[in-house]
């Protein structure tokens, strides 16, 4: 079932001695034990190979892919017969929730060469995507197992759905000032409402590595504190020369630091399992069920407000909010064909609102959305003058807490179960972390971004 794998390594020269010591995969024999032993040299003899060949060009071409590859279906193999006892070791049987980030460090210490170690990351996080020997896809393939497996996927959810550890310390400022700054984000109150802002103004409000722990925080204080009845999402002023001085809701990923290897993986998974999640579905209690059936998170209405444009995963973050208001002359776009990633969980939410046809169009062919357009406003439910903003929002915030919100929550799942229910989520959410892995590791993704962002000509950092 490899012999595609083996002619590309066969044909790249290795010698024989390297080569025979990839040359058969080990039999699996149901053991845990037993096989995560017999894995072990060999993954670590496969992955030799592949940093080798990497190492050789200065960037993966077929024959390193192939080592790619041929690696990560063996890692599936092992989890296809061992997730389970996988899963249960690192959670103490269930008993403990373990995010995104420490389930694959406790994973790699737990089976040593299924997923890279700190230091593999390391190493690869400091050189540019087109170099990297792409470590990260074997993450992608145990995600894609935990989430594909529903208990375990189910599991993770809900880990990924408690307050961060951020948030405790955040809250308390929160509520003693009526303000936090966590740096690339900060809450701030307007009436009953708390103001969720993103704020990279160097770089028009982008997000990346730097941002998402500081925007879901902010997303946990707006949900933890009892006073705040519903939150409201905005761009910060920017200070771009074209844009200086004004509110953009925000420019997507950080194309620049993608390019130059300073966005890791995880980042993706992370954000749309932890942040946008919570946006769209609440936090959640370790005691209770967080699925629409069980009820067991405390969740508030949301607000956007799309000043200029919304761009990627801004566009991406309008798809879970309760009411979107726009200015006049603003823009939404999913550029996901000129990325070469994914548009986070886009794909699974945006034909809900402008229909299947129209959403291939903005997925697969950059299809720009006007906000004050027929199709814009199928996502944006108020347009109005940029000098109305603030007026709209005061009203927007009056009118939907003015009679209470004590029914919010309820029929925030209601909508939810008939089309995204949690586990529908975690079946698109095991697509996605395999999928994605493979897209942010593509050798196209690298051209993408030359050609369309002349990602070469711009500065790292």
């Amino acid at each position: 079932m490899y012999d595609s794998y083996l002619q590309a390594l066969r044909a790249a020269g290795l010698d024989q001695a390297l080569f025979g010591s990839i040359s058969t995969a080990p039999a699996l024999t149901g053991d845990f034990a037993a096989d995560a032993a017999a894995c072990r040299p060999f993954w670590a003899a496969l992955d030799d190979v592949q940093q080798r060949l990497v190492g050789r060009v200065g960037s993966p071409d077929a024959a390193s892919l192939a080592a790619r590859d041929y690696g990560c279906d063996t890692r599936a193999a092992f989890l296809d017969r061992h997730l389970d006892t996988l899963y249960r070791g690192v959670t103490n049987d269930y008993g403990t929730f373990v995010r995104v980030e420490q389930l694959v460090e406790d994973v790699a210490d737990l089976v040593p060469g299924l997923v890279p170690t700190k230091a593999a990351l390391a190493a690869d996080h400091g050189r540019k995507l087109a170099e990297k020997v792409g470590v990260e896809v074997q993450q992608g393939v145990l995600l894609a197992s935990v989430l594909a497996d529903p208990q375990a996927g189910l599991h993770l959810c809900h880990a990924m759905m408690l307050p961060c550890p951020e948030a405790a310390e955040a809250l308390a400022r929160f509520r003693r000032d009526g303000a936090v700054d966590l740096g690339p984000a900060r809450v701030e109150r307007r009436g009953d409402a708390a103001v969720v802002v993103l704020s990279v103004p160097e770089r028009l409000n982008c997000e990346d590595a730097t941002t998402y722990v500081a925007m879901e925080t902010a997303v946990d204080v707006v949900l933890l504190d009892p006073t705040v009845k519903i939150g409201l999402l905005r761009g910060d002023r920017v200070a771009h020369p074209k844009y200086a001085g004004r509110h953009l809701l925000g420019s997507g990923i950080n194309l620049t630091g993608l390019y130059w290897g300073e966005v890791p993986y995880q980042f993706y998974i992370s954000r749309d399992l932890g942040l946008v999640n919570k946006m769209y579905r609440g936090i959640a209690r370790p005691d209770r069920d967080p699925s629409e059936i069980g009820g067991g998170t405390t969740e508030k209405l949301w607000v956007a407000v799309v000043e200029g444009f919304a761009i990627g995963g801004a566009c991406q973050l309008l798809l879970v909010m309760d009411h979107n208001i726009a200015e006049r002359g603003a823009y939404m776009t999913l550029p996901a064909r000129k990325e070469g990633i994914i548009p986070g969980m886009a794909n699974l939410r945006l034909a809900r609102f402008v229909g299947d046809r129209l959403a291939r169009q903005g997925i697969l062919n950059d299809r720009r959305f006007e906000c004050d357009s027929a199709e814009g406003r199928m996502i944006c439910d108020e347009v109005v003058d940029p000098a109305d903003i603030e007026a709209t929002i005061d009203r927007t915030i009056g009118n939907l807490t003015s009679s209470g919100v004590v029914s919010a929550a309820g029929n925030r799942r209601a909508l939810r179960m008939q089309v995204e229910p949690l586990d529908l989520f975690r079946q698109y959410a095991a697509v996605y972390a395999r999928e994605q892995a493979y897209c942010h590791l593509s050798p196209a993704l690298v051209a993408n971004l030359e050609r369309h962002w002349q990602a070469h000509e711009r500065k790292a950092g």
